[in-house]
């Protein structure tokens, strides 16, 4: 590299930990109060190799939490109406307080509606009508883990996206459009960028704050940054690499973070910290976990 790295980095890593270890604490003064423990449901159709690696990892960092794990696993060959009904079991079941969907379901399922079958108040992973409803309008609720991560890491950084342009390369419904619209409730100009976006790098270079959501890896060229944005790459590509090109970025630049060890981690932490919120909110405690 000709240039040498000017940002700092944003420890997204050491942040999860502060969080996991807040809501393992908590959790332990649930179960000590109530006699009852937080409990994080996962599901999974098939046996997808990575999704059943990440389902396995949450699985593990939940149980290390003090969180309750349980696991249902279906058939490659489930219907929607099978799915629906043991997602509505779940809902329905007053020891579990969250459930989590690993998706992509296969192809023939109706992937909406059994989302849709999911309790509001057990969305601990943001992904329903109602929650995308209650993000949109300001209303209490679970927000999508990475958004909710992001946005933590920028208060950990003391970044106050008022009156900041924030540029979000990505529109998907599970992080590009949910993470602008929590940066505009934060007060932010937020501008959505994708690939109809005419003259992208103009954009880019507009941005305080830039989130890239593409899934491509290296795809924001350093040269584009403008001096001393805010570089969010919330990208995982093989190779380890991030949707951002972090040697040449991280020389102009004033934070970045790092892929791996950036808002990565940050996407279980949230998932732990919203699953003690909802214990504790259907439990009677209406009281943050923040």
């Amino acid at each position: 590299m000709s240039q040498t790295q000017t940002a700092r980095l944003m420890d997204g890593a050491g942040l999860a930990r502060r969080i996991v270890e807040h809501s393992t604490a908590r959790a332990a003064q649930i179960t000590r109060e109530s006699g009852t423990t937080p409990c994080l449901a996962t599901v999974l159709v098939g046996d997808d190799p990575a999704s059943v690696t990440y389902v396995r990892m949450k699985r593990s960092r939940s149980e290390k939490a003090g969180i309750v794990s349980r696991h249902v696993a279906l058939p490659a060959t489930t219907t929607t109406a099978e799915l629906v009904a043991a997602i509505t079991a779940l809902s329905q079941d007053p020891e579990v307080h969250g459930i989590l969907l690993q998706h992509p379901v296969p192809s023939h399922i109706d992937e909406r509606a059994a989302f849709e079958a999911i309790a509001p108040e057990k969305d601990v992973d943001g992904l329903t009508l109602s929650s995308f409803a209650a993000l949109s309008f300001g209303l209490p609720g679970f927000v999508p883990c990475t958004p909710g991560g992001i946005m933590r890491l920028l208060e950990e950084y003391d970044v106050d996206p008022a009156g900041r342009h924030a540029v979000v390369v990505g529109r998907s419904a599970i992080l590009g459009k949910p993470v602008g619209m929590l940066l505009l409730a934060a007060n932010a100009t937020v501008t959505y960028c994708h690939s109809r976006t005419t003259d992208l790098p103009s954009m880019v270079r507009q941005a305080d704050i830039l989130v890239a959501a593409v899934g491509r890896p290296r795809f924001i060229r350093g040269e584009d940054i403008k001096p001393g944005a805010v570089v969010i790459d919330a990208g995982y590509n093989p190779g380890n690499v991030g949707d951002v090109d972090f040697e040449s970025a991280a020389t102009r630049a004033g934070l970045i973070t790092p892929v791996p060890g950036g808002v990565g981690p940050m996407t279980i932490a949230v998932l732990l910290a919203q699953t003690v919120d909802a214990a504790a909110r259907q439990l009677g405690d209406l009281r943050s976990d923040r």
